[in-house]
């Protein structure tokens, strides 16, 4: 007996009953709804990906797409005026850097070069006298001299009698920067420089001072690292004492890898910034994202009901503690976070995303007219435009909740702001507030980059002292310091230096009364 397979198409049978008929068309229409919804989903996360892999980083918009929506934002948000109202002129337009050549620093050194006149041409063609200079066509070429390195011998003399009785003297040497250590405070200073500014491992430096001659294994720096951490920490825990005393605190968070003995785990670099006040940017660092590290690290940071303080960040839980804990600390949310959300439903639902970038660029309006204000006066241009924007903001987002499904992109964004309005609108309290927490996001850009390089940081141990060269490389770049000069100086200094006497060794004490007078290094 031969088995042979046979092939049957099934048909989908419509029953006689003409209601169960409706009943089951409606059934078959509400699964293909939630399977058309579902690829729509599908696709939008494919696109953001593609997009994230492959596309540009910069959340822009097309403007011919918010010019759609501008006549009815406009119209939505426009004050009523009055005949008796005066117009005010517009706010003054900022200024276009401009563009060309500029000028060579006069405080660099000059060597002068003098190009001799060919000799047929020292003889005037028209009389046969000779001629004279009567001037000098000088331009200017920059040029480049590789760093050197050299050897400071310290020289001292030992003092004794002849008799043989009486006490051998040695001549004192200043303190160095690592005790019977070979860098001196120049090069300390570099290698720390180039790895967390410049972020150029240690493997690479070591390749460029094998091209100056010297060997220095990676091993020798790394040490070199974590005693130049030691030694400023005492300067970091200042400053964060300082930090601590805000009015308002900017922070946010980056992952790192970490290397173990099981393997790589993903640390975490914090980065905290004080207000104009205290003017210091301290790193901190956690070997996971627990929220007991930020909660550890403002523990002091409490404000009253009469003075409370203000923390920018993110819409992380492990903050939520700290807004929670009854030490009057309020929560600032960024609207750049808000925007971001409402940038990736663009192409899943362009009406609703589309409207919304268009308001939120109406309030980062305001606060381009109001960044050279005071904080009165930014209070007063953020009541009059940015509140009614708000309003119509917050009416909006009431009613399209309801509309929108809750899993979707542009419903993830709607259920983001209104769990966030509070927060997100909290900086028209008080002048004093910012828009966004962009300024946190831009001072882990440098860690961005370094990771990349140096892929791993080696234990727990480097990840704290990275943590205290971070802070010192982003204050001295946030007071407009030559950190190499920075760093060098206090390389030189800290071994004597009284610890009473610490603050002169901020970087905004320093700049003010050391700098001024500081001498230039020795040179071979």
């Amino acid at each position: 007996m031969t088995a042979t397979n046979t092939k049957t198409d099934k048909k989908l049978s419509l029953p006689d009953d003409l209601a169960q008929c409706h009943a089951l068309i409606e059934e078959l229409l509400t699964t293909l709804q939630e399977q058309e919804r579902e690829k729509a989903h599908l696709q939008h996360r494919v696109a953001y990906l593609i997009e994230q892999m492959y596309g540009r980083r910069a959340e822009k918009v097309d403007p011919a797409q918010l010019l759609l929506f501008a006549e009815q934002v406009a119209q939505t948000v426009q004050p009523e005026t009055t005949a008796d109202e005066i117009e005010e002129p517009p706010p003054p337009q900022r200024k276009k850097k401009k563009s060309g050549r500029k000028k060579l620093p006069v405080e660099l050194p000059r060597i002068q070069i003098t190009h001799p006149v060919p000799e047929d041409k020292e003889i005037c063609q028209h009389c046969s006298s000779p001629c004279r200079c009567i001037g000098h066509k000088i331009t200017e070429q920059l040029e480049y001299a590789p760093a050197s390195l050299f050897i400071i011998e310290h020289i001292q003399p030992v003092m004794g009698c002849r008799c043989g009785e009486g006490e051998i003297v040695v001549a004192q040497k200043p303190a160095q920067p690592i005790e019977k250590g070979i860098p001196g405070p120049g090069l300390l200073a570099q290698v720390v420089v180039s790895k967390y500014a410049d972020h150029l491992p240690l493997y690479r430096q070591e390749n460029m001072f094998q091209r100056h001659g010297v060997e220095i294994s990676r091993k020798t720096m790394c040490d070199w690292v974590l005693a130049a951490a030691q030694m400023l920490e005492p300067v970091v825990d200042f400053m964060k004492t300082k930090l601590l005393e805000s009015k308002v605190i900017h922070t946010d968070d980056t992952p790192v890898n970490v290397r173990g003995p099981d393997g790589n785990r993903q640390g975490r670099f914090w980065v905290y910034l004080g207000d104009e006040e205290h003017p210091y940017t301290i790193f901190d660092f956690t070997p996971d994202r627990r929220r007991d590290g930020p909660q550890t690290f403002l523990a002091d940071f409490v404000g009253s009901a009469a003075s409370p303080r203000y923390l920018q960040a993110d819409a992380y839980g492990g903050y939520d503690g700290i807004f929670s804990a009854g030490n009057a600390v309020l929560e600032c949310a960024c609207w750049a976070h808000a925007r971001r959300r409402f940038y990736e439903a663009r192409k899943s639902d362009v009406n609703r995303a589309h409207q919304m970038l268009a308001w939120i660029k109406l309030l980062y309006a305001v606060e381009r007219d109001a960044r050279e204000l005071d904080a009165t006066q930014r209070y007063a241009m953020r009541q009059e435009r940015s509140r009614p924007i708000l309003d119509k903001i917050s009416t909006w987002l009431d009613e399209q909740k309801d509309i929108v499904l809750p899993k979707s992109p542009i419903g993830e964004a709607i259920n983001y702001c209104i769990n966030q309005w509070q927060a997100l609108t909290r900086y028209l309290d008080d002048g004093d507030l910012s828009m966004d927490n962009n300024v946190s996001e831009n001072a882990l850009r440098g860690i961005a980059i370094g990771r990349k390089n140096y892929l791993f940081i080696g234990s727990l141990r480097g990840g704290h002292a990275a943590a205290i060269l971070y802070s010192m490389i982003k204050c001295a770049q946030r007071h407009n310091i030559d950190a190499f000069v920075y760093l060098r100086d206090l390389f030189m200094r800290i071994p004597t230096h009284p610890n009473k006497d610490i603050q002169q060794l901020l970087p905004d004490h320093w700049k003010r009364d050391i700098l001024p007078n500081l001498q230039p290094p020795p040179r071979p």
